[in-house]
């Protein structure tokens, strides 16, 4: 089969999934349309990468893009993980697939649906991340549609996004999960064996595995525990002597996790994440590989393919530390501006009285200047608005900076440094927003 003539719409084309498989179709010379919400600056290199709505298109609108196009297979890398501001499982893994589903029927076009899903069964399925994923399986199954599942384990890419992340931080440091979560079944499977799978239906007609649920795994159980272990090998932090967290600091950081969520930040450790890790990633990829002939990788195969380099461990390093950077930026704002109008308001005051300012302009000035830092911080709080609150910090500690060396000199050298400690600030300021982007 020709497989130019195989057009493929890869719907999440901005996720860890969606980009690589985008790709890698390309360089297999299928013509692939790439549609996501929003892509980064580095992921608009093709002219059929859209950025669409297509959380709020409807059935007909998404029936013409598959018309217009002339779309022979849909790859649907959609997926949310938890609830929250912006982020809705249902209406991401349920209502998009019926609408979706609807569109395939209705674009009198004959359209295989490949659907990224999740290991496991309903019995299992606890949390709303998986009962809509497994509700989505259904759809797609008493639909009509032709369709091909997968379910693939714990994904090993280059890229490292989420929990992927969440697992090369934790073999970077001296740490180490209870024995219970260490135990976990977690069988992984290598990026490019899911690319592969696609690519092999992708070439086929939808008469051929079609009505088919996989799941994308090696072969060889492997715990979570022996996961981070592979890549502690690769990091070279194998031998360190490591501090085990306790069970409850690890619901302690999902809980914070959760409340970040809800600033519309995306944390990969969230009470959702922690307890589909409890549950573990475990399935049965005999059907799979007897259909397509694919060897999963293993592992070793894939995190240990090549010795880990400076930009794998200074990220592994710095992405749970982004938080704290965060975090403490946030109080640095809200605090030091809710001491100056509330706590010590009569001695921010006495700094300008005693220095020459109008009587008249000290109290506008204490109350505008602390009110403006209690601003930053809450916009550096929300991830919508934190390059802004970012930039605005900088801009707020040079100009503090060079008004301090102007109006009062002798500031520079009081005892406590106030003003010399800023200029670290600014460079922490700076680190926080070249690190804000998640992909």
């Amino acid at each position: 089969m020709n497989i130019g003539n195989r057009k493929i719409l890869v719907l999440g084309a901005s996720g860890l999934i969606g980009r690589f498989v985008t790709d890698d179709l390309r360089a297999r010379g299928f013509p692939v349309v790439g549609v996501a919400r929003k892509l980064s600056s580095s992921q608009k290199a093709n002219p059929l990468d859209l950025e669409l709505p297509v959380m709020s298109m409807e059935a007909p609108m998404l029936a013409r893009l598959l018309r217009d196009h002339r779309i022979d297979v849909v790859v649907n890398c959609l997926g949310v993980l938890q609830d929250g501001p912006g982020s809705d499982t249902s209406a991401v893994h349920c209502d998009f697939v019926a609408r979706l589903l609807q569109a395939i029927r209705d674009s009198d076009r004959s359209i295989r649906l490949v659907h990224i899903s999740i290991p496991g069964s309903p019995e299992s399925d606890r949390t709303a991340f998986s009962t809509t994923k497994r509700e989505a399986e259904r759809l797609i199954a008493d639909s009509g549609v032709e369709y091909a599942i997968l379910r693939p384990g714990f994904v090993v890419a280059l890229a490292a996004y989420g929990g992927s992340a969440m697992v090369r931080s934790l073999a970077a440091f001296p740490l180490d999960l209870p024995a219970s979560e260490r135990d976990a079944p977690f069988q992984p499977v290598a990026m490019e064996d899911i690319a592969a799978t696609i690519a092999w239906l992708a070439e086929r007609d939808c008469s051929e595995a079609n009505a088919v649920t996989w799941d994308l795994m090696q072969e060889q159980p492997v715990t979570l525990g022996d996961v981070i272990d592979q890549f502690r090998e690769v990091f070279g932090t194998g031998r360190w002597w490591r501090i085990v967290m306790p069970r409850f600091l690890i619901d302690f950081g999902a809980k914070l996790g959760d409340l970040a969520s809800r600033l519309g930040w995306m944390p990969p450790m969230r009470t959702t994440a922690i307890a589909e890790l409890r549950r573990g990633v475990s399935g049965d990829p005999a059907d799979w590989i007897a259909a397509t002939g694919i060897v999963p990788r293993r592992i070793e195969q894939t995190a240990g393919k090549r010795p880990a380099t400076i930009q794998d461990k200074w990220f592994a390093r710095l992405f749970p530390i982004k938080a704290l950077v965060i975090a403490s930026l946030v109080l640095f704002w809200v605090v030091s501006g809710f001491i100056a109008l509330v706590i010590s308001y009569d001695a921010a005051e006495g700094i300008l009285r005693d220095r020459g300012f109008p009587p008249w302009l000290v109290a506008p000035v204490t109350i505008g200047t602390s009110l403006m830092d209690m601003s930053i911080g809450v916009l550096i709080a929300f991830r919508r608005t934190a390059a802004f609150g970012l930039m605005a910090g900088i801009t707020a500690s040079l100009g503090y900076m060079v008004g301090a060396a102007i109006l009062t000199p002798d500031l520079w050298i009081e005892p406590l440094g106030a003003l010399v400690k800023t200029g670290p600030a600014v460079v922490l300021m700076l680190v926080a927003l070249l690190t804000l982007d998640n992909r």
